[in-house]
């Protein structure tokens, strides 16, 4: 297996990062969404490495096969370890996709550390610009909303997690599209991360403001988002994404739900591929 092991820093634990890495050509990495794991992007991965590319999806801080430490569920050490893996990889011009909350990611890491190493953006479902209702963000979401979870998570995770699921993928209207099983599959990656992480991450994707991290954003961008997304809705992340982010490329897929990866994979694909595909 392989990992790639973040420095210690000022007291900051060190951390394994598992990855897989296949394919040849310019490199993609794919930034999973909580509380799922590299595992998410099994229905992309290969037709991604066909069309040319060298694809590399790793498991974030405290999910998958990555370690699971007690603290450091913020964004700013999550682009840190995004950083990590491009640097420890040697790589340039490189495509990143962050799907939902793998969106802060992106966000966090052209605000830290620029673009000087990225070619391409995808926000994917993604949560940014800012989830958290606020005086200066009346569109966002009521904080009571990510306590509630984080209570449910807290309470009984298995239970939380089992209606989540259905809920990621809109399972009563995707049937055609996915099944319970895969959705059961999902239940058993999310109940093996870890359960700290899990509840932090909740504040992190759900109180974190991306908006500066957006504005700076100098590279092209696609925001690709389903108009039946329950989980992440498209007025309060997508649609505003694409507005704040300067020259983004929107793409709205029709029906598709949170997990758009499972359901509408055949639709989304091309539109990836002829983004990265772009001069």
């Amino acid at each position: 297996m392989s990992y790639i092991t973040t420095p210690t820093v000022e007291k900051k634990q060190a951390v394994k990062l598992y990855y897989k890495d296949f394919g040849e050509g310019q490199p993609v990495i794919l930034v999973h969404g909580w509380p799922l794991s590299h595992r998410m992007w099994e229905y992309q991965v290969d037709d991604l490495v066909n069309a040319g590319y060298r694809v590399i999806s790793y498991d974030r801080r405290g999910f998958g096969k990555s370690s699971q430490p007690w603290n450091g569920y913020t964004y700013q050490d999550f682009a840190d370890d995004l950083y990590e893996v491009i640097c420890s990889l040697e790589l340039s011009n490189v495509i990143l996709v962050g799907f939902s909350m793998g969106g802060g990611e992106l966000a966090t890491y052209v605000e830290k550390y620029g673009t000087s190493k990225l070619s391409k953006l995808v926000f994917l479902s993604s949560v940014a610009p800012y989830m958290l209702k606020t005086d200066d963000n009346p569109e966002g979401v009521d904080e009571q909303v990510f306590e509630d979870m984080k209570a449910g998570i807290a309470e009984d995770r298995a239970g939380f997690f089992a209606d989540f699921g259905k809920n990621f993928v809109n399972l009563d209207k995707n049937k055609d599209r996915t099944s319970k099983a895969q959705v059961d599959i999902n239940w058993y990656i999310s109940c093996r991360a870890s359960r700290k992480g899990t509840l932090d991450c909740v504040d992190a994707f759900g109180k974190t403001d991306l908006r500066e991290g957006c504005k700076q954003i100098d590279i092209p961008t696609l925001v690709v988002h389903g108009d039946d997304d329950a989980i992440v809705p498209f007025e309060v992340s997508g649609k505003r994404a694409a507005t704040l982010i300067p020259n983004a490329e929107l793409q709205v897929i029709k029906g598709a739900p949170h997990g758009l990866t499972f359901t509408h994979n055949k639709e989304l694909n091309p539109i990836l591929i002829e983004f990265f595909n772009k001069d």
